[in-house]
C-alpha cells in the first residue's frame, strides 16, 4: 500500500466517554477515519503511525445528525468509525502522541 494513502487514513483519535470504556476493558482504541478506507487500510496505516501488531479492525459508518439553523435544517456529514483491537501487552498513549 501507498504510505501517502495511509497517512490520510486516520483522521483523528475519538475521545468520549465510550471509546474510553472502550479501550480499559477490551485493549481497542476508536479513531476517526476517512469514509472510503478499508479495514487492511486502517490497520496498516495504525501499525505504521504507532508501531503496534493490530489483532483486528471493525468500522461503523456514523449517520450525520439533523441539526436547525434557525428555521432551516442542515444535516452534518456522515463519517466512519473504527475500532482497533490490539495484541495482547501492545498499547498506544494517544496523550504523549498528540504532545510530541
Amino acid at each position: 500500500m501507498n504510505q501517502e494513502r495511509l497517512l490520510q487514513v486516520i483522521l483523528a483519535p475519538v475521545v468520549s466517554e465510550k471509546s474510553t470504556l472502550v479501550s480499559e476493558k477490551n485493549q481497542q482504541v476508536v479513531f476517526r477515519v476517512a469514509s472510503d478506507a478499508t479495514k487492511p487500510e486502517i490497520k496498516a496505516a495504525v501499525e505504521m503511525l504507532f508501531n503496534v501488531k493490530v489483532d483486528g479492525v471493525s468500522t461503523v459508518n456514523v449517520k450525520g445528525k439533523v441539526k436547525r439553523f434557525g428555521r432551516t435544517f442542515g444535516r452534518r456529514k456522515d463519517w466512519k468509525k473504527a475500532y482497533v483491537s490490539l495484541v495482547a501487552g501492545q498499547e498506544i498513549d494517544l496523550t504523549a502522541t498528540a504532545a510530541e
